[in-house]
């Protein structure tokens, strides 16, 4: 039963085989995404995300019912934010930023690893069933990983880029813009529907350069 599971996956151009391709991968991705966030300022003195419950493997405590949504219509998602305090650090701007800096630095650890595991298994989990979907799903998550890395680099709130970029600014207008950081989500739905071409673009140059790594880390692996 198992086999044939695997087997429709492979062989059906359905809901049930898009979303399996898609929405697991990225769930795996956003949860170490959100537990990076989480531990580091739980190591730098803040408990919030651990008394939340948030430092978790477990993707259900981090999932944004409306973004998991998006992912499956639009192929771009959104985990719900680890909540921090950055008046827990002792030095809240930098301890902001280096939580920040966790979440993408933990995608391109992951799609590292996922790199030299793919690698390592092509060849033992290549035909049949069930190694053809793992190796699909490894896929998957490397790409999405390097996809959320690029992607919360930028420096718009509330986006982690955008973090790192304020604690450079001086006290005064750090805080103003951490004020109004809450509208920035709007911001950015706004700013990706107006330059929807450039993030076309850069989706395209991500995915490009993504396969000249893929390749060239199977090459060297094996």
């Amino acid at each position: 039963m198992i086999n044939s599971f695997f087997s429709y996956l492979l062989n059906m151009d359905n809901m049930v085989s898009e979303a399996f391709f898609r929405v697991i991968p990225a769930l795996i991705c956003i949860t170490f995404h959100e537990l990076a966030h989480g531990y580091t300022a739980y190591r730098l003195g803040d408990n919030t995300a651990k008394d939340m419950g948030r430092l978790t493997l477990n993707p259900i405590k981090h999932i944004d019912v409306f973004g998991l949504l998006m992912m499956l219509i639009a192929y771009f998602g959104w985990a719900k934010p680890v909540p921090v305090n950055m008046r827990n650090f002792k030095r809240p701007k930098w301890g902001m930023a280096v939580t920040a800096l966790a979440g993408p630095m933990s995608n391109l650890l992951l799609t590292i690893a996922v790199l030299l595991v793919f690698g390592l298994v092509l060849t033992p989990l290549s035909g049949f069933a069930a190694g053809e979907v793992a190796l699909i799903m490894m896929h998957r998550m490397a790409m999405i990983g390097i996809a959320l890395a690029v992607f919360n680099m930028l420096p718009i709130p509330p986006l982690d880029g955008s973090k790192i970029l304020f604690s450079l600014l001086p006290d005064r207008y750090y805080m103003i813009l951490m004020k109004y950081e809450r509208y920035g989500m709007l911001v950015l739905f706004v700013g990706l529907y107006f330059f929807r071409d450039a993030l076309g673009v850069l989706i395209s140059n991500i995915s490009g350069a993504f396969d000249v790594i893929w390749h060239t880390t199977f090459l060297l692996v094996n």
